[in-house]
């Protein structure tokens, strides 16, 4: 395949500094890595994050933003076996690894001390061609729709580890929180196929029809209902079995150990900036809950999650744009108005 020299791309310089649509060369693969001719790139509040610089760790600068890229490998490092020309392949969160420490032997890659995150320490997926660990990046099956699938490489896989963090068990009851989002209205899907039942906690009645067309069983429209805590535990007839928090609102995450069943599970997933969990402690005790943190999942779950989209369990509801345009959608994040996620199309 032709390679070009240079490429479109969405570059910022210093954190919170203008988003720059423009022409940057096109990187060479190390020994190790896949160069990937990014078709769609998924957008994820983790960018919003990476962009503003308001998490507890650094960003390479300057820096190409984006970790859900879907494409086709154009060029192989000396080193890689296992891949092809022609291959589809997705840059995800988890760009590489030392393969060799305590957490990576024990299939928690994500907890390496060395890990090599895209769209962070890595240029990532909002440009033309990106290079990705060849032993990380993740498998596509050939004639797989690239735009719809490219939410799956963080937002899908993140969620469904997130659901397996629980330990839930066919039946059991789940709550989403912040179930009409990127993440969220994956989980929905990926909490109904595992045979869970769903209810699903965000704000209005547009996300209420969101969320219920997707398998949501139950929702709580926190902008009407006086009573979150008590109406969630009525539906569930004691309290979901587990939580998945991914919004970005403190106050929801603290009010999930209240309304949590005994012996339950809260997960946090959603990474607000500065937030903190506060839990009663004679309450959490007395009850048994359990709060646990699930971060992304490793090349297992990675599989496994592209599995369920590639079988059609899985639908990520996308808005495609240009990606010329991620500025508009950083803007859109902000302020709590999107449903579903948007893709970019890296041509655009």
């Amino acid at each position: 395949m032709s390679i070009p020299k240079t490429q479109k791309a969405v570059v910022f310089e210093t954190n919170g500094g203008p988003l720059l649509y423009k022409d940057i060369p096109v990187p060479t693969p190390k020994s190790n890595e896949i160069l990937i001719n990014v078709k769609y790139s998924g957008v994820c509040h983790t960018d919003l994050h990476a962009w503003k610089g308001d998490w507890p760790l650094a960003t390479k600068l300057p820096l190409v933003g984006g970790h859900e890229g879907a494409g086709v490998v154009v060029a192989l490092g000396k080193d890689v076996k296992g891949w092809e020309i022609g291959d589809y392949a997705g840059v995800k969160w988890l760009n590489g690894s030392c393969l060799s420490c305590e957490y990576c032997q024990k299939s928690a890659e994500s907890n390496c001390a060395e890990a090599d995150l895209s769209g962070y320490t890595h240029d990532g997926s909002f440009q033309e061609y990106a290079t990705a660990d060849a032993i990380h990046a993740a498998r596509i099956p050939k004639g797989t729709d690239l735009a719809e699938v490219s939410p799956i490489l963080c937002a899908g896989i993140t969620v469904y580890k997130a659901l397996k963090t629980a330990g839930l068990e066919a039946g059991q009851w789940v709550a989403i929180s912040g179930a009409a989002g990127g993440l969220g209205s994956l989980a929905v899907q990926y909490a109904k196929a595992m045979g869970y039942r769903v209810i699903a906690i965000d704000g209005g009645e547009e996300k209420g029809k969101f969320v219920k067309d997707l398998g949501a069983e139950y929702y709580v429209d926190f902008t009407k209902t006086k009573d979150v805590v008590k109406e969630i535990q009525t539906a569930t007839n004691g309290g979901p079995h587990g939580v998945i928090n991914v919004s970005v609102s403190e106050a929801a995450v603290n009010q999930s150990a209240q309304y949590v069943r005994p012996t339950g599970t809260v997960v946090l997933v959603g990474l607000p900036a500065g937030a903190k969990i506060s839990a009663p402690i004679f309450d959490s005790v007395v009850k048994s809950i359990n709060i646990r943190g699930s971060y992304v999942g490793n090349r297992a779950d990675t599989a496994e999650a592209i599995d369920f989209f590639a079988r059609g369990l899985i639908k990520c509801p996308i808005k495609i744009v240009g990606l010329s345009e991620l500025q508009n959608i950083y803007e859109l994040m902000e302020q709590g108005k999107i449903l579903g996620r948007y893709v970019v199309d890296t041509s655009k």
